[in-house]
C-alpha cells in the first residue's frame, strides 16, 4: 500500500483513484465493509482504492471536550488499512485551518488536484467542510462540475439492532470485553509500546513481567487479567498480562501494562517495541492478603491462560 503523510507529497502522477474519507479508527467492520466496497468499485473501473484519513479525531479541534480517545495510533490505524489490501492512503492534518477551509477547496484542492478522483464513495449522512457546510448534493454537483462521480453507501455492517461503530468497540474495551471488541474490529484489540524498566515484583514472584511504557499505541482495556498474545521482533509469544495498579502493594503507578511471557526464561526485551494482541478478559483485579497469595493466583491465572491460547501445561 501507498502511505502519504499529507496531501502534498502525494505524488503529481498519482491515480486516477476512487477514493473514500473517514476518521476510521479501530478500521473496524463497518470501516471493513466499506473498503470492500471501494476495491470492488476500484477493480471494476481500474481505478486506485484510496482511503482518505486525518490526523486526529477532528473533534479534537472542533470539540476537544468530547472527543473519545482513540483505538488505535496513526501507526497502527495504517497497518491495519494496508492489511485490507488497500492501493493507498493519505493522511490529512486535521487543523483548525483545515477545518474552516469550503467544501469546495476541499474538492478541489484534494480530491481533484491531488487524487485525480473518478469516484467518491461516502455514506449518505456525509458531511465536509467549514462547519460540515458540504452535503453529498453539493458533493454530486461538483463532481459533476470535476468529473468524478459520487457513490452512495448504506450502512452494512450491524450486530443485530446497533451498528457498527468506534464507540462500541470503546464501550466493550472500558467493560473488558475483548473478545466482543474482537468481533467487532475483525481482529483482536492491540496495543504497543516500549518496554521499560519496573519495580521487578513480578521477578521476585516467579513470573517476570514487561513493563509497557505509559506512551501507548492503542486503547488500553479495563483493568484486569487478560489472556494475550505479546509480539516483539515479529515472534509470537503467549502472554499473561496484568492492567491496572495492582492493589496488593503500595507505591504502583495507576494503569501499569505488564505482560509475562510464558515459558520464556532470560527473554530481554528492555528498549523494544512491543505488541500486545488481547485474547480474553480472566478475572478482575484485587487486593490479596500478601505476595504469597498472590503467586498462588497468577499461577492460577497462567494455567487458565494456557487453557485458552492452547499452550499445555509445563
Amino acid at each position: 500500500m501507498l502511505r502519504y503523510e499529507s496531501v502534498e507529497s502525494v505524488p503529481a502522477d498519482f491515480g486516477p483513484s476512487v477514493v473514500t474519507i473517514g476518521k476510521f479508527d479501530g478500521v473496524h467492520a463497518g470501516h471493513r465493509a466499506v473498503i470492500a466496497r471501494l476495491e470492488e468499485l476500484a477493480r471494476q473501473r481500474g481505478l486506485l482504492s484510496t482511503v482518505l484519513t486525518f490526523d486526529r479525531n477532528p473533534l479534537s479541534v472542533l470539540n476537544p471536550a468530547a472527543c473519545p480517545a482513540p483505538l488505535t495510533s496513526n501507526a497502527q490505524k495504517l497497518d491495519l488499512l494496508e492489511s485490507t489490501g488497500l492501493d493507498a492512503a493519505v493522511v490529512v492534518a486535521f487543523d483548525r485551518a483545515f477545518s474552516q477551509r469550503p467544501p469546495e477547496e476541499f474538492v478541489t484542492r484534494i480530491l481533484v488536484d491531488a487524487l485525480h478522483a473518478r469516484a467518491v464513495l461516502v455514506g449518505r449522512d456525509f458531511r465536509f467542510g467549514a462547519k460540515g457546510s458540504g452535503t453529498v448534493d453539493l458533493l454530486r454537483e461538483l463532481g459533476a462540475e470535476h468529473g468524478f462521480e459520487v457513490v452512495v453507501m448504506d450502512d452494512v455492517a450491524s450486530t443485530g439492532e446497533r451498528r457498527v461503530s468506534s464507540t462500541w468497540v470503546r464501550e466493550l474495551l472500558d467493560a473488558g470485553d475483548v473478545e466482543g471488541a474482537a468481533e467487532l474490529l475483525g481482529a483482536p484489540p492491540t496495543i504497543r509500546a516500549e518496554v521499560v524498566h519496573g519495580l521487578e515484583r513480578g521477578r521476585t514472584l516467579g513470573y517476570p513481567t514487561a513493563n509497557f511504557s505509559p506512551v501507548v499505541e492503542g486503547f488500553v482495556p479495563a483493568d484486569g487479567v487478560y489472556a494475550a498474545w505479546l509480539t516483539v521482533d515479529g515472534v509470537r509469544y503467549p502472554a499473561a498480562v496484568s492492567i491496572g495498579n495492582n492493589p496488593t502493594f503500595e507505591g504502583v503507578p495507576e494503569k501499569t501494562v505488564e505482560a509475562h511471557a510464558i515459558d520464556q526464561v532470560g527473554l530481554a526485551l528492555y528498549g523494544k517495541l512491543a505488541e500486545l494482541s488481547f485474547v480474553r478478559y480472566i478475572r478482575g483485579m484485587r487486593k490479596f492478603s500478601g505476595a504469597d497469595a498472590l503467586a498462588e493466583q497468577m499461577g492460577a491465572d497462567e494455567l487458565r491462560i494456557r487453557e485458552v491460547l492452547g499452550v499445555p501445561r509445563p
